[in-house]
Parts: structure tokens; C-alpha cells; sequence
């Protein structure tokens, strides 16, 4: 029984497979880069490129204000450290974002390369033959003469003058035009390439540090005098920094002094002295509000402003425990500033100050604020705290705010101490503390400072997609045909056109050929 069954299975040969052939390695390879680099595909990827950005409006970015992402952090206890491991507190350089970022990039490589290798092919083809049966397309006119004479010559000097390419067959022009509709296609996106590119080059060899500069003092463009810098991926440190350095010699602001905008920012400018390079003569600039100072590829913009009381800080001892300017951060649009003064060496206790900085200040049913952002009537509040001295950590803090959690705020009959000071008074610290002044007050101004080399590159692959959507939309490819041939002992003339695209004036473009081309006693017409 069994060879039998052997016999049966043998003649009938070998078994079908039921289900679909195995693809296989290359086959799956070749599968998924088709599918990469569909059209489709690269508008997902366009599409998530944009909703990847969304996280980098919306949440702090370390790149640009790192104390921001600081005080997310410590506010957000549960939902920071989820932010934190999904990178989105450095959205632009998450593995997620450079992820789709790559991937777009190949797909439109993928898409450009075999379209441009079509395009050129179809550059150089010569218009197609009439077909068959012209009645059947969109555009259509015939009319019959007695003789064909020059008609095909006036068809080939119209569609010339129309800038049609021209090729002619056996009784017959065959006409085409809108080749840089496709052109345009392309260009697109090559302009695509061209600006991830940029944006690629910039992010790789590119910078961008901020810094706060109270006026009167200067700044050298290494590293370690930034207060934030944030490198490209292929920086190499201080040697790729450009060796300039400048000083902020004065600062001026305008505001609107009366009416319903009563407050408005009208003009600032930065005073600057800068050197290119150590051993290069001194230069001054005028630093305005997006008006950079170029200096060897780097750019230093002018973000913002502010005021930096100078405060005279005496521990208990009688020594000078702090001495100079605290620049205080504007909290309102009227420059109500908050900001902190640490004299951790004041002995025999550490002293440390919290409060308000106001430019003009009144009092109001919640105390001193300030009404208007120019320096009329400038006022510190402060309130203090102290410590026992605490070893040296090494652990970096930030200037402006104050670890209170080993301090004590003081009291005065069995109150918490506040002091309201005018330039140039002075207050004693209570358990004889100390002293603090408030000697004056100085402006400070917010640089930044960044080199992106690939903007140039970026801002042609925008131009350049600009340019191609514009002959995409705008260009119409066409292809007309005009016939001549003899039927029953008439010559009859047919001229036809179509649209490789949405039809736009088709029908008025045949009509006024053919207007063109009959002969002006020509009575007998038909018109489909």
C-alpha cells in the first residue's frame, strides 16, 4: 500500500507551495527600500519631522535656557524625568528626532535619483506620434479646405510661437511643452536635500553660548565664560571659537513715557568695544536688536536686558563679604527683577539675600512694586538668611537662586526682616550680622553668540523649493497635434490637444489654432 501511494505521488510530481514564495533577504532589502523611498513614505516623514518639532516650542530646551529646564525639573517631580529620558528638554538632538530626520533624508534621495534619470530620458524623447482616433481627446477642431497647402507650416510656426518643441511626422506636427512642470517637481525636492543639509552642517560644525554682561565689563569667547554653551556633534572646543573679545560699554533704553502703550520697549542699543583677535586694534559697534555683530563667522545678537544692583555686603566681623554688581532677572513688563546675593565667606555666619530690584517703585496694597520699567525711582527689597559656613562641594549653583535649605531667615520683633533701600542707604543685619548697602545700580545685557555655517546652504534649499513649487504649479504640460489627410476627395484638417494635468484653457488654446490655421473663406467646420 504504501509504494502504491509512492508511485501515485511520484507521477504527480512535486507539491505545490500553498502559501505566497518566500521574499528572502534581497527581496525583503529591495521591498523596503521601495517603500522608504515612496512618496507616500517622505510625506509621513515630512509630516513627523513637524510634529517632532512641536516638544521643542513647548517644553524648556537645555539649548536655550537651561535654568528653565532646571526649575521644570524641580516642579515637575513625576512628568521631568519622563520628559528627561524621552529627550525632549534637547528635542533637536534626541535619538528619535535625528532618527526621522535621517530617514527623510534618504527618502528623498530615494525619490529624486530614479525621478531625475526618468526626467532626463523624457527630456530628450521627441513627441509622440498622433494617435489613432483625435476626435476622442479632450481638445478637438476639424475643418475641411480644398487644398492642404502650407497648413502644416503655419501649425509649426504657431506652435513654435506658442513654445511648443516641434516634431514633425508623415501629414502630421506633433507638439509638446511643460517639460519644467517635472523640473520644478524635482528641484522641490532637491531643495529639500539641500536645506537638510545645511541644517545638518550647522548642527554638526556649528555653535550657539549666551551670556550675561553687566556694563562695563567684557567678555573673551572662550567655553568656560559662557553660562550656557551648547556645541554641534563635531565641535571641538576653544580651538574651533574664533579669538575675539568685547566689553559692554554702555547700554540705552527707550520706553513710551504716556498714552495707552505707557511702558512699550521703543529702542535698545549696546555700546561695544571688540577686538577680532588679541594683537588686533580695538573697534566700537553699535549693537541693536537684529543687528548682530559679525565677527569671523560668529554672529553676537543683543536677546535682552536688565538691571544688576551693586550691593556692599559686611559680615559681623566688619570684613567685606561681597562687594559688586547681582544682576537681577525682570519678572514683568515693567522690570520688577528678582534675583539673589551670596556671601558665603561672611563670618562667622554665611549671609544670603533674596528679593526685588524696582525700577520705579511705589507702594502698593501688596507693597513695593514697580509701575514703569525705566530706572525713576529704583528701590531694593531684600529679605536675608544665615548659616553655619558649609564645606566647599564642587558642585556647580545657580547665581540666581539661593539654597535655603541649611539657612535661617532672620527676624526682627518676632517678624521676618524686610528692608526697602534707596541708592545709597545702608541697614544693619539684625543679631549683629552685619551691614548691607545698596550702592547703586548697574544695567547688564544678554548676548548671544552662535556660528551656524550651514545657514547659507539652508536658506537657498528654501529659495530653491520656492522656486520649484511655483513652475510645479504654474507650468502646464500639453501635447497638441495637427493632421492633415485626404477623405472622400476632401483634405481634412484636425487639431487636438490634452492636458497632462488638471485641464486649464484647453479648449480656447485649440480653438485659437485652429482659427489660425483656416483659411479665411473657409465655411464648412465641424467642432466636437
Amino acid at each position: 500500500m504504501t509504494e502504491v501511494k509512492d508511485r501515485i505521488a511520484a507521477a504527480s510530481g512535486p507539491e505545490e507551495p500553498s502559501g505566497p514564495p518566500a521574499l528572502g533577504l534581497v527581496g525583503w532589502l529591495r521591498w523596503t527600500w521601495r517603500q522608504l523611498t515612496s512618496m507616500k513614505t517622505a510625506l509621513v516623514l515630512l509630516f513627523l519631522l513637524a510634529l517632532g518639532a512641536v516638544p521643542g516650542s513647548l517644553v524648556p530646551q537645555t539649548a536655550i535656557d537651561p535654568i528653565k529646564v532646571s526649575d521644570f525639573l524641580a516642579a515637575h517631580k513625576t512628568l521631568g524625568p519622563i520628559y528627561d529620558k524621552l529627550g525632549l528638554f534637547d528635542v533637536y538632538k534626541s535619538a528619535w528626532f535625528s532618527a526621522i530626520y535621517l530617514l527623510l533624508f534618504i527618502s528623498l534621495i530615494g525619490c529624486v535619483v530614479p525621478r531625475l534619470s526618468v526626467y532626463l530620458r523624457a527630456l530628450r524623447a521627441r513627441p509622440p506620434k498622433p494617435p489613432r482616433n483625435l476626435n476622442r481627446l479632450p481638445g478637438y477642431q476639424r475643418f475641411e479646405i480644398d487644398d492642404a497647402g502650407d497648413v502644416l507650416a503655419v501649425a509649426t510656426r504657431e506652435l513654435k510661437r506658442r513654445r511648443f518643441r516641434i516634431e514633425s511626422y508623415d501629414g502630421a506636427v506633433a507638439a509638446e511643452r511643460g517639460y519644467l512642470r517635472e523640473a520644478g517637481n524635482l528641484l522641490f525636492h532637491f531643495s529639500l536635500i539641500l536645506a537638510l543639509i545645511g541644517v545638518a552642517w550647522g548642527s554638526l560644525f556649528g555653535y550657539r553660548g549666551t551670556v550675561l554682561v553687566v556694563v562695563g565689563n567684557g567678555f573673551s569667547n572662550s567655553v568656560a565664560q559662557y553660562d550656557d554653551f551648547t556645541p554641534g556633534r563635531a565641535f571641538s572646543g576653544d580651538d574651533d571659537l574664533p579669538p575675539f573679545s568685547l566689553t559692554v560699554k554702555d547700554f540705552e533704553a527707550k520706553f513710551q513715557e504716556d498714552g495707552p502703550q505707557k511702558g512699550a520697549a521703543r529702542e535698545f542699543k549696546a555700546q561695544l568695544a571688540y577686538q577680532e583677535t588679541p594683537d588686533a586694534p580695538e573697534k566700537s559697534y553699535e549693537l541693536l536688536v537684529n543687528h548682530p555683530l559679525k565677527l569671523d563667522g560668529s554672529s553676537v545678537y543683543l536677546l535682552g536686558h536688565g538691571y544688576a544692583p551693586r550691593v556692599t555686603v559686611r559680615d559681623g566681623q566688619g570684613n567685606v563679604a561681597f562687594s559688586g554688581p547681582a544682576p537681577f532677572l525682570p519678572q514683568d513688563t515693567n522690570f520688577s527683577s528678582f534675583g539673589v546675593i551670596k556671601a558665603p565667606d561672611a563670618r562667622p555666619m554665611t549671609l544670603g539675600f533674596e528679593g526685588f530690584f524696582l525700577p520705579t517703585a511705589v507702594i502698593g496694597q501688596n507693597g513695593p512694586v514697580s509701575v514703569f520699567p525705566d530706572s525713576l525711582n529704583p528701590a531694593l527689597v531684600l529679605t536675608g538668611y544665615y548659616g553655619r559656613p558649609q564645606p566647599e562641594t564642587g558642585k556647580p549653583e545657580s547665581v540666581y537662586q539661593l539654597d535655603k535649605s541649611k539657612l535661617t531667615q532672620f527676624e526682627q520683633n518676632k517678624d521676618k526682616w524686610r528692608v526697602q533701600l534707596a541708592p545709597g542707604q545702608s541697614t544693619q543685619l539684625p543679631d549683629k550680622a552685619g551691614s548691607l548697602t545698596f550702592d547703586g545700580y548697574s544695567r547688564w545685557v544678554k548676548l548671544q553668540i552662535s556660528h551656524t555655517p550651514g545657514t547659507d546652504l539652508a536658506l537657498a534649499g528654501i529659495l530653491l523649493a520656492i522656486l520649484g513649487l511655483m513652475g510645479s504649479l504654474f507650468v502646464h504640460p500639453r501635447r497638441t497635434w495637427v493632421r492633415v489627410r485626404e477623405q472622400d476627395g476632401r483634405t481634412v484638417v484636425e487639431v487636438a490637444g490634452l492636458d497632462r494635468g488638471p485641464e486649464r484653457g484647453l479648449g480656447d488654446e485649440i480653438q485659437a489654432i485652429t482659427d489660425r490655421l483656416k483659411p479665411a473663406d473657409s465655411s464648412n467646420e465641424e467642432q466636437s
